[in-house]
């Protein structure tokens, strides 16, 4: 079991974990954090229909939960003996965990689309009508469930690489919040790109203003996790002090500054602000929600090269 869901080099090695699982660490935070999102929306305004901020959650949800999994299980150093992780459990493991959470969610993110697109499915898969039927009268409760475990699923993948001791950047209960938090804001910013280029959502319609507005306080309080992230580890032992050392020296405090900062933080702040007085506010609409994106990748990224790096 142990063997099976091993990485490719190894923690006694330099770097363990490499791109793909940072790339799946961000897929996971969108898909989790569009339901969210979207649920809460719905929840909020008590809505029945199917709007377009719901149906593009719906496919943002499933789609990148599963290329996720591509990633995730591409990156096993036995990704042909997968199939026993998820019939094998240990939950004293946060593996574990996170694969049983899964089992759960990804069927779940189906279903929602399968609700999104009721009408469609029944018109043309007339033989699951009564299925579909019987799935909308426990909407509310799958709904439920589903938003419990798209928090779960966001908060895991932090917990996921915190429990590793020797690596004072990865080894830190803020990492699990500021995961759900960044998933938050990369859903966010995929939705608006999904509703708008896909559905064709006015941006300025009843949700579509709303996700611009839940964009900065989650964002203020992604800052405020990093803020505490690195002053945790600077007032901390010796040991974080080692792991400070990634913000300021060697390419990776480059992406942190550059990435993070710059491209996730300040660029769509100032295109924000420019937005409404240039003629192609469709391009800064989605250069913006880009560069959320783009900066929580860069975060996923530097947490894992980073805290890999810059080990005791």
């Amino acid at each position: 079991m142990n063997e099976l869901i091993t990485y490719s080099s190894g923690f006694t090695e330099e770097i363990g974990w490499e791109w793909p699982i940072s790339v799946y660490l961000l897929l996971a935070g969108i898909s989790g954090g569009a339901i969210i999102v979207a649920l809460l929306i719905r929840f909020y305004k008590n809505q029945i229909e199917n709007t377009a901020v719901y149906k593009s959650a719906s496919l943002v949800a499933f789609v990148t939960i599963l290329l996720g999994m591509v990633c995730l299980v591409g990156d096993l150093t036995r990704p042909l003996n997968f199939w026993q992780i998820l019939i094998n459990y240990n939950f004293n493991s946060v593996m574990s965990i996170g694969v049983a959470a899964l089992m759960i969610y990804i069927p779940l993110s189906f279903v929602a689309v399968v609700f999104a697109f009721a009408d469609f499915v029944k018109e043309r898969f007339s033989f699951l009508t009564k299925i579909v039927d019987l799935l909308l009268k426990f909407r509310v409760v799958l709904e439920g469930v589903l938003f419990l475990f798209a928090v779960v699923i966001c908060a895991y993948t932090g917990f996921l690489i915190s429990v590793l001791v020797r690596f004072p950047l990865l080894n830190t209960s803020i990492l699990p919040a500021l995961f759900v938090i960044s998933g938050l804001s990369a859903g966010t910013a995929a939705l608006c790109i999904m509703a708008k280029r896909v559905f064709n959502e006015n941006v300025h319609s009843s949700d579509m203003k709303i996700l611009h507005k839940i964009e900065w306080p989650i964002m203020a309080i992604e800052i405020l996790f990093l803020a505490m992230l690195y002053i945790s580890l600077a007032t901390g032992n010796e040991a974080g002090k080692i792991a400070l050392a990634a913000f300021h020296e060697g390419s990776w405090s480059t992406v942190f500054w550059v990435g993070i900062v710059c491209i996730g933080f300040l660029l769509p702040i100032i295109l924000n602000f420019s937005q409404k007085e240039q003629e192609n506010s469709n391009s800064i609409f989605y250069i913006s929600a880009m560069c959320s994106i783009v900066g929580v990748l860069c975060l996923r990224l530097f947490i894992i090269y980073a805290g890999q790096t810059f080990s005791v």
